[in-house]
């Protein structure tokens, strides 16, 4: 929430999904290229897919071999206008799903980065 809110403060709307999952990703690869000490693609990508992600867009985050970046996601409800306290106060977590069963298991993906073949 809070960087939501430094996003409105300088924006003067919430950010999209789209615009916070960018600016994570943007983060991860930055903080990355510090890390490898370099900017050359193969020390980079090693850097991100060994790093976990863990910010305000995305809980127990990883890079698998197919370059999916998988993490929870949330089942929400809408609340019940009593129910919000402040602006922007729609959801409600009803749980998490944990991101090894939220997205496709690698094994069943098909992609040749997995199976050894080739893309195209």
């Amino acid at each position: 929430r809070a960087w939501s809110e430094r996003f409105f403060a300088r924006h003067g709307a919430m950010p999209t999904m789209g615009q916070a999952g960018t600016y994570s990703a943007v983060r991860h690869y930055l903080q990355a290229v510090t890390d490898a000490g370099t900017d050359a693609t193969d020390a980079v990508n090693a850097q991100m897919r060994a790093t976990p992600v863990n910010d305000m867009f995305a809980k127990n985050g990883h890079i698998r071999p197919d370059g999916r970046m998988v993490h929870d996601l949330y089942v929400l409800e809408v609340k019940a206008p009593g129910e919000s306290t402040r602006p922007w106060d729609y959801l409600k977590l009803i749980r998490t799903v944990p991101g090894d069963q939220a997205f496709r298991p690698l094994d069943q993906g098909g992609c040749p980065l997995v199976t050894g073949g080739t893309a195209g």
